[in-house]
């Protein structure tokens, strides 16, 4: 096949690149079901659950002989599955940017997450270290199969298409994460009906998430189309690799400042999602059918706003959207620390503004950064981007776990994540992306 130019997609309009465009809308598709149903709504909960049912008189677990409150177990699983994936994501990028071979890396990535979210209907009684377990692959898997997946978009669109391309991708994982948030929502509140007990109904709630995870990932399989390059150097190992893309990095400084960026504000993002129903539940005493409904709701929206965003970006440019984006997440966040115990009206409204905003603040952010990348460097720095995407992100589920361990009280962890869209705002507004496009070697498009 000789040596596609790496970032030179397919004609505009041309055949080939719709079917490749529409091959990747479905990646999102298949994941993102795991992304809403597992780590957003049922895993965080159930998990906490298992731990304390596992717990002494005094409320801690002990796994590997370390005390950890129950309550800040799960916060814990999710920090440490990013410290798997810093491992991994560098080496594996490498890879497949130096070979051209990224769908058997992302096959392989996306089956590991999708088997180790199907055993989760094994996760019961006071195994939590099996759930754990489980959470560590399947999100560590997750991280990897999205900087894969993150990396085609330079191939398949030309800069003026990628922030409606990046768009319309989160849009079809939030029409997947909202239709099967349905069909978890009837079983789960009407699991007597179904003869079944409400754990059972919630481990086969996490089960079908990988399945359905497995099944539409075929799709994007078939469909994308693997590009060669010129040298199939091996990669290095994990630490050394690591290194050297973050040497590589140190070449394009306003690159690596939009990254720094956006690592602080998508930490925050990630942990509000990863950890909202643990708030909702345990502070707020929502129950779970309440908890399924504003995540639906969530979703819903997302698929409008995400949409919505992405024509704004039109108009005012992906940097500006962005930031208005995170005003919104800190007025948003800000609010949800006075909500009253047990009022989910307010817990609705609440869910209504992050959807608003949720999709597109994450899709404008991907396809800002692929302009930033040097050519040929796809993978290898998605590979950075991708350890704080997906609910990956370690330093706030870590301030999280932390804030609640020494206090207590979920409203002051909930409210310390407000310091990460703060100082992700000031980090973005200091980037000047045109130029940083300009030095990373690709061309500025006329509205960014």
């Amino acid at each position: 096949m000789g040596n596609d130019a790496v970032r030179t997609p397919p004609a505009d309009g041309s055949a080939e690149l719709r079917r490749e465009q529409r091959g990747w809308y479905f990646y999102d598709w298949a994941c993102s079901v795991y992304s809403t149903s597992v780590l957003t709504v049922f895993l965080g909960p159930y998990l906490t659950s298992v731990a304390k049912s596992a717990a002494d008189a005094d409320g801690y677990v002990h796994p590997l002989g370390i005390p950890v409150r129950a309550g800040s177990f799960f916060a814990y699983s999710v920090s440490l599955s990013v410290i798997v994936a810093v491992l991994v994501m560098p080496l594996v990028g490498a890879a497949a940017d130096r070979t051209g071979r990224k769908k058997p890396l992302l096959a392989a990535a996306a089956y590991t997450g999708a088997t180790a979210t199907a055993a989760m209907f094994f996760l019961d009684g006071d195994r939590y270290l099996l759930g754990g377990a489980l959470l560590i692959v399947a999100n560590a898997a997750q991280s990897v199969a999205m900087m894969l997946y993150n990396s085609y978009l330079p191939q398949i669109a030309p800069p003026e298409q990628r922030d409606a391309v990046s768009s319309r991708g989160w849009a079809f994982g939030y029409a997947a994460g909202s239709l099967v948030l349905v069909a978890n929502l009837v079983l789960y509140t009407g699991h007597d009906g179904f003869g079944l007990s409400e754990s059972t109904a919630v481990r086969i709630c996490l089960a079908s998430a990988g399945l359905w995870w497995g099944a539409f990932a075929l799709i994007p399989l078939r469909r994308l189309r693997d590009r060669r390059t010129a040298g199939r150097e091996a990669a290095l190992p994990g630490f050394k690799q690591l290194a050297a893309t973050v040497r590589d990095m140190r070449r394009h400084p306003l690159t690596l400042a939009f990254l720094l960026a956006y690592l602080v504000y998508n930490d925050g993002i990630q942990t509000v999602i990863s950890q909202a129903s643990v708030y909702g539940s345990e502070e707020l005493g929502l129950g779970q059918s309440t908890l399924i409904g504003a995540v639906l709701l969530v979703q819903v929206l997302a698929v409008a706003g995400a949409l919505t965003m992405g024509r704004l970006a039109r108009v005012y440019g992906a940097k500006r959207t962005i930031l208005g984006s995170l005003v919104a997440w800190t007025v948003t966040l800000a609010a949800g620390y006075f909500l009253p115990a047990g009022a989910p009206v307010w817990f609705f409204v609440l869910a209504a503004g992050i959807g608003l905003v949720l999709g597109g603040s994450q899709a404008l952010s991907r396809s800002l950064f692929s302009h930033l990348i040097p050519p040929g460097k796809e993978a290898e720095y998605f590979s950075a981007y991708e350890m704080s995407d997906r609910g990956m992100s370690w330093l706030g589920p870590l301030l999280f776990g932390i804030t609640y361990q020494l206090t207590g009280s979920y409203r002051d962890a909930i409210i310390s994540l407000v310091a990460f869209f703060v100082l992700g705002f000031v980090l973005l507004a200091r980037v000047p992306v045109r130029r940083a496009i300009g030095e990373a070697g690709n061309p500025v498009p006329d509205r960014i």
